[in-house]
């Protein structure tokens, strides 16, 4: 059962439309120093698959969902996702996980 205090780690899948791959890659790095300047943000990386150009995996670890959910409601969270339909083929894939143990 997760609470709140439990630390969560989330990987976030994107994928670039066809022909926006650079300005997925400017938005994705983009959004590393505001993120990891958040409360309860313990690491944020993104990762391009070298073999599937334009297609990212985010790898987030938070202190806990509520931390989480903030950074869902953060100003330059919020602009991304804006610019999402015209930026990505469809919308992020989000799995978010917590420790077995």
């Amino acid at each position: 059962m997760t609470t709140s205090s439990t630390a969560v780690t989330v990987i976030a899948r994107l994928r670039a439309a066809p022909g926006q791959e650079a300005a997925v890659r400017r938005q994705a790095l983009s959004l590393v120093a505001p993120t990891l300047a958040e409360p309860g943000c313990l690491s944020y990386r993104p990762y391009e698959d070298p073999l599937e150009p334009g297609s990212w995996i985010v790898v987030e670890g938070w202190t806990d969902r509520a931390a989480f959910d903030a950074h869902l409601r953060s100003p330059h969270l919020a602009a991304a996702m804006a610019a999402g339909p015209e930026l990505l083929s469809g919308p992020p894939q989000e799995t978010v996980l917590v420790r077995a143990d």
